[in-house]
């Protein structure tokens, strides 16, 4: 795209060093391709840079497009093409007055000769030959005054020729002129009929036109019948102009309709309470979607393109400022989540060294409830972090159990043995003591045993043990019903 728009300036920089000014449909034809291919390339850049950011896990920041070097310098040549028309209208206009005030000059002269009484024939009719001659040398006028002076004109030119009654023979010959150079602009504007742009036939035509105000009268029979032929062959082109507007026209008003189809779409669009990528991503989709169908329409009426278009950039700008806010506003809380996570393995850690095991084991079953509180983090960091605080977590555990086997072990033989001894020297109410008390530390093993969430090796071995102890336990309450059965009998 880059090539294509550098070609596109340099056609425009080639046409503004042309002599004279360029044409407008040249350049208003460059300036669509050169914006098409720009809006095209500035499009294409903004989903990079969101495809990027959603691949990283990272919500979009507000894009800003780069500084285009080959827009800045089109610009700058569209203003210079800008000036250039405006000196040129300037010059133009300028030009036009005074040939307005020549040709009003050769009128009062013409006007003069033509309602002169007593006058030297043969003098008068050299001047104003020679003051047709000027005329005709004398550029274009206002186009205000085009028909006025022209009528002017060709009165004096009849009322001169009438009123001095020159030789007829002489009359004739400038009457078969003229009538020569009328014909050929007859063909002319017939031949015009041919041309595949319409718009060029009707410039061409006006040419035409131009020329056949300049050119003197023609006999007087012929001239209705010549004048009928040139306005009719004009006529058709005339026609033919009119009607390649009016399709311009109407396909613009189509256009206008396609593109008030689109804002209602748009204005249709329910974003405020959205919470969900899945969400956002298909609204996005159709959004796009509408975008490319609006840059696919050509102009709408000049009257109505502004406004619509104003209107479509402000609707599409609502939505996207809407997205960015949503997930600028995710990635805060995502932010938020990782500090929260960060401090609890920091928590973590200053325990795992920790040989209060009661104390400690419980801040760090807090500090397991409260991670699992906490909303999510960034993809790319939830693996890491919750292998980092499992691990430490059964670090500690993994200590403790290490530190406290042998003790359990140890203790849980005693209390065995102190219970059954208890029981012997008592009949049913010590036994009935144990085993409440063997129920409730079987109860209490059980619910520690649902802390153990981890997936991990230390954590399995935990869960292994602490199930072992439970069995022991068990069988332990098991040995003392049966007691208390015997004791029953």
């Amino acid at each position: 795209m880059a090539n294509e728009k550098q070609q596109l300036v340099e056609e425009l920089k080639a046409l503004l060093e042309q002599e004279g000014t360029a044409q407008k449909e040249q350049v208003e034809q460059l300036k669509t391709q050169f914006y098409r291919q720009y809006h095209q390339e500035l499009e294409a850049l903004r989903q990079e840079a969101q495809a990027a950011a959603e691949a990283a896990g990272e919500s979009p920041e507000t894009w800003q497009p780069p500084v285009d070097e080959q827009e800045q310098e089109f610009r700058e040549l569209l203003a210079q093409y800008k000036k250039q028309r405006a000196e040129a209208a300037a010059r133009l206009e300028a030009e036009q007055q005074a040939n307005l005030e020549r040709k009003q000059d050769i009128l009062k002269e013409m006007k003069q000769l033509a309602e002169a009484e007593c006058a030297d024939v043969m003098d008068n009719l050299k001047r104003m030959r020679e003051l047709q001659a000027e005329w005709k040398t004398i550029g274009q006028v206002p186009a205000p005054k085009v028909q006025e002076i022209w009528k002017q004109y060709q009165q004096y030119q009849e009322q001169f020729y009438d009123l001095v009654k020159i030789n007829i023979e002489l009359r004739d010959l400038d009457f078969k002129k003229n009538l020569e150079l009328k014909t050929l602009l007859c063909e002319a504007a017939e031949k015009l009929q041919e041309q595949e742009s319409i718009v060029e036939a009707s410039r061409a035509l006006q040419q035409l036109h131009d020329e056949w105000a300049e050119i003197g009268p023609v006999a007087r029979e012929l001239r209705e019948d010549l004048w009928n032929r040139f306005k009719q062959a004009s006529s058709i082109i005339n026609k033919k102009h009119q009607a390649y507007f009016d399709e311009l026209h109407k396909k613009e008003h189509e256009n206008l309709e396609k593109k008030q189809a689109i804002l209602e779409q748009l204005r249709g669009l329910e974003f405020a309470d959205v919470k969900s990528n899945k969400k956002w991503d298909e609204l996005t989709e159709k959004v796009q979607a509408l975008q490319n169908e609006w840059r696919s329409i050509g102009f709408a009426p000049k009257k109505h393109n502004q406004a619509i278009y104003e209107e479509y950039r402000k609707l599409c700008d609502a939505f996207f400022q809407a997205k960015t806010a949503f997930y600028k506003g995710l990635r805060d809380e995502l932010t938020q989540n990782l500090k929260r996570k960060r401090s609890l393995i920091e928590q973590a850690e200053a325990l795992k060294d920790s040989q209060e095991w009661r104390e400690t084991s419980e801040k760090l079953m807090e500090l397991q409830k409260e991670w699992k509180q906490i909303g999510p983090v960034a993809r790319k960091y939830s693996d890491e972090l919750w292998k980092k605080f499992s691990e430490t977590c059964d670090s500690f555990f993994n200590a403790r159990r290490e530190a406290q086997k042998d003790e359990r072990q140890k203790a849980r033989g005693e209390r065995v043995a102190k219970a059954v001894k208890a029981a012997v020297g008592q009949g049913a109410d010590g036994l009935r003591r144990m085993h409440d008390r063997l129920q409730q530390e079987i109860k209490t093993a059980e619910n520690n045993i649902l802390f153990f969430t981890a997936k991990s090796k230390t954590a399995n071995k935990l869960v292994d043990d602490m199930q072992k102890k439970i069995d022991a336990l068990k069988k332990q309450l098991a040995d003392i019903e049966q007691k208390m059965e015997a004791e029953e009998e």
